[in-house]
């Protein structure tokens, strides 16, 4: 159960990522930019943590998942604060 849901996660923010860039490319809103990147971070901690807790369970890979979710976080903050000027 815990794959099918991880897997769902991932297929979930990867479509978040499409919708918000695809639509960003129509309407060059720079907020839907930021927050597709978000999203693309997003994707990617949740391979992660799919490698962490599936593929690789004896390998700890939080520190690494930690950073890439600050990283997406770290992104809409910007946009956010880049927007506002």
């Amino acid at each position: 159960m815990a794959q099918l849901i991880y897997g769902l996660c991932t297929l979930t923010s990867l479509a978040c990522a499409w919708m918000l860039l695809t639509t960003y490319r129509r309407n060059r809103v720079r907020l839907l930019f930021w927050s597709g990147l978000c999203f693309i971070g997003m994707s990617v901690n949740n391979i992660l943590l799919v490698l962490d807790k599936l593929v690789f369970p004896e390998i700890d890979l939080l520190p690494v998942r930690l950073i890439s979710a600050l990283a997406a976080l770290m992104l809409l903050l910007f946009g956010l604060i880049y927007e506002t000027k």
